[in-house]
């Protein structure tokens, strides 16, 4: 296995590649199963039933130290060292990553539970902390033989490979109304495919140019180094065996918080007051994301050689060093056992905000937890991306912008069409820059088995899944169920306030009571409280005036009478005497029919006792004695008559309740022949009329 070291250096500078995966992709909604990778809880609450990955690749290449013209490197006369532009810094560092997702599956167990299996290989180099001159030297001083004298320090590389099977589970932990969380972890099986490593303390290089002219060109080294790898690569690295005994388990952690404001929208509720989320969309407006991916390491047995690299060699000796004869020239140390191959450890930050239905914008940072500064340490770089998206259930496009450590600014895109996913996190900055120092792509099919909207069968506007009657229309308030007649009265159970008994549209379905039973329903009875005759609208017939007549029949309803009288008073023998002992006072001008003043109160007082009986008529009757002509007294009755009857009326009495008459001097009382007599015969009567 006999490497020269500056052509080693050349190569990885040329496919040093950076350590993401399928960047743009992974902040699909629609990844699917790729979504374990960065963070284990994306598989739950998933816009898929089920995601089938049936194989995908994704290589990455670029570094810190070349720059180079994306359009150049296709011309066959391109040479990269001495085209390309050069960044040197005391610190060159370059990594590598390819990432290979096999056949895996992601399946979603319930609403709350989701479960994933993958299949994965990968490999990571890592070469750190290389001065540029060092570099520079090895790759042209020794070719154009200049002297020169490089402090290079301590220096790391390191090479893993190995396949990984995984079983991830993903929980929702929280749904309520406006905050959703969820939680995920994987577990990985690991299984070693090689390990290599290699470091160097306080290394340095003094190479002796001028000594070539007599013969003796040199190279002076001083320092430590110290180099292992697992026993498959000790022969032709084309015929590789797995590892036998190289063993290992990762872990990876993560929790995914969604804001969701319009949750209310995205809900429905059964008839037991159990909620139903939509599955097959995204029902979040910021979505945040946390996750600790690749805990663990992958041991190895072997023996790590160390050398005191401190000596002087020709320059020939120095070109054509094999790793097999290091102790021809150097000085060995003791050997220790081989490091064991720590997974790219890191911890990855996700918001994504959906600006309006399909078109988001993601920020994503990835931070590597391993050191680069420790020995057999696989890490990523350090990247910060923001990109924007139109995604959909069959198509998505993105344009992730990186800014990426030791390759600066990256500038990509990428799409999923159903089954297939291809991109690169890098294709427009390529396109657009003369000095790119990246260069990545990533291709996949897969079998994706989306969420369905759910189902609306009898088309009532009730989805299938709270739908209590999904063959048969009916309201949502009743849950898709057509409200039920149980009485069948016409009137729905809703509205039916006695819905087991046959009632009246008009009393909200319950039949019309008869609360006082005298057989006039409530609905018609005035009274429905107290028994009462159709006739009075079921009321009781009153007695206003409590003389046991009853109002209707009572011609005095409101004064107390006898029943002989109709409910009305009786004008008695004795009132009857009281109102002619009155009416004999009534005192009239000689000769006239005009009332003399002084009887006014009289007829006041007669006025008093005919308001007692508002219903008797009377007849006012005029008399005189025999004095005079016949004639003249019958008229002279009959004018006193009508004056009473007139002063009555004008105070208060109904006339159609008088009469008036005049008999002259045809009936006295007493004998004409004598003054007393006489006297007693010129009176006014006011007598009953009986009818």
């Amino acid at each position: 296995m006999k490497i020269r070291i500056a052509t080693v250096i050349l190569l990885l500078c040329m496919i040093s590649v950076k350590s993401q995966s399928y960047v743009g992709f992974l902040t699909d909604n629609y990844s699917g199963v790729h979504g374990v990778i960065s963070n284990p809880a994306n598989i739950v609450d998933s816009r898929f039933k089920t995601d089938i990955n049936l194989i995908g690749a994704s290589a990455f290449a670029g570094n810190d130290y070349f720059g180079v013209n994306f359009n150049d490197i296709f011309d066959d006369d391109y040479e990269i060292e001495d085209e390309a532009r050069r960044f040197p810094e005391d610190k060159n560092n370059l990594i590598g990553n390819v990432d290979v997702l096999g056949p895996s599956f992601m399946f979603n167990i319930n609403e709350k539970n989701s479960i994933a299996v993958f299949t994965r290989a990968r490999a990571f180099y890592n070469v750190n902390d290389i001065n540029s001159e060092t570099i520079e030297g090895l790759i042209d001083n020794l070719d154009d033989n200049v002297s020169f004298d490089i402090n290079q320090g301590d220096a790391y590389a390191s090479a893993n490979a190995w396949a990984e099977v995984g079983l991830s589970y993903g929980r929702v932990f929280l749904n309520k109304e406006q905050h959703f969380l969820k939680g995920g972890i994987t577990l990985k099986y690991l299984q070693g495919l090689g390990t290599a490593y290699a470091s160097g303390t306080d290394l340095s290089v003094d190479f002796d140019a001028d000594a070539i002219i007599a013969g003796n060109g040199t190279v002076e080294t001083t320092g430590e180094v110290a180099y292992g790898y697992s026993e498959n690569l000790e022969e032709d690295l084309d015929e590789i065996e797995v590892v036998s005994g190289a063993t290992g388990f990762g872990v990876d952690l993560g929790f995914i918080y969604e804001w969701r404001p319009d949750y209310k929208d995205h809900t429905i509720t059964d008839s037991k007051g159990n909620p139903y989320t939509f599955k097959d969309i995204n029902k979040y407006k910021l979505k945040f994301g946390l996750s600790l991916t690749d805990l663990g390491s992958i041991s190895y047995e072997g023996t790590e050689e160390r050398y005191n690299f401190n000596n002087t060699l020709s320059q020939n000796d120095f070109e054509d060093i094999d790793l097999d004869e290091l102790e021809r020239f150097y000085t060995p140390l003791a050997p220790r056992d081989t490091e064991k191959a720590v997974l790219p450890t890191a911890l990855h930050a996700n918001v994504d905000w959906n600006i309006n239905k399909k078109f988001y914008l993601n920020l994503n940072s990835d931070f590597s937890l391993t050191s680069k500064n420790e020995v057999n340490r696989s890490r990523i770089a350090n990247m910060v991306s923001l990109t924007p998206r139109f995604e959909s259930k069959w198509f998505s496009f993105y344009m992730p912008i990186s800014m990426m450590q030791h390759s600066g600014f990256q500038w990509g895109a990428g799409l999923r069409a159903g089954p297939l996913y291809v991109g690169s996190g890098s294709v427009l900055s390529l396109l657009t820059s003369k000095e790119s120092k990246a260069a990545d792509v990533y291709v996949g099919l897969k079998v994706p088995v989306y969420q369905n909207r759910p189902k609306d069968k009898d088309g009532d506007g009730v989805l299938d899944k709270v739908d209590e009657c999904p063959e048969t229309k009916g309201p949502e308030e009743n849950f898709g169920c057509p409200w039920p007649d149980t009485d069948g009265d016409t009137i729905l159970d809703k509205d039916d306030q006695c819905p087991e008994e046959a009632g009246e549209v008009d009393n909200n379905g319950c039949p019309w009571p008869d609360t006082d039973g005298d057989g006039l329903l409530d609905k018609d009875d005035n009274c429905p409280q107290v028994a009462g005759p159709s006739e009075n609208q079921g009321c009781p017939w009153p007695d206003t005036d409590g003389d046991g007549v009853l109002d209707k029949d009572d011609n005095c309803p409101d004064i107390a009478g006898t029943v002989a009288n109709n409910g009305c008073p009786e004008v008695t023998e004795e009132v009857q005497k009281t109102l002619n002992e009155y009416a004999k006072t009534i005192l009239f001008d000689s000769g006239k029919s005009s009332i003399k003043a002084e009887s006014n109160q009289v007829l006041t007082d007669i006025v008093n006792i005919l308001n007692e009986y508002p219903t008797a008529k009377f007849k006012v009757e005029g008399h005189t004695d025999s004095a005079g002509s016949n004639r003249l007294n019958q008229r002279l009755s009959d004018s006193r008559a009508n004056a009473v009857k007139n002063y009555l009326v004008e105070n208060g009495i109904d006339q159609f309740r008088l009469s008036a008459i005049g008999y002259g001097e045809d009936r006295p009382i007493a004998t004409n022949k004598t003054r007393k007599g006489r006297a007693n015969n010129r009176r006014v009567e006011i007598n009953l009329v009986k009818e």
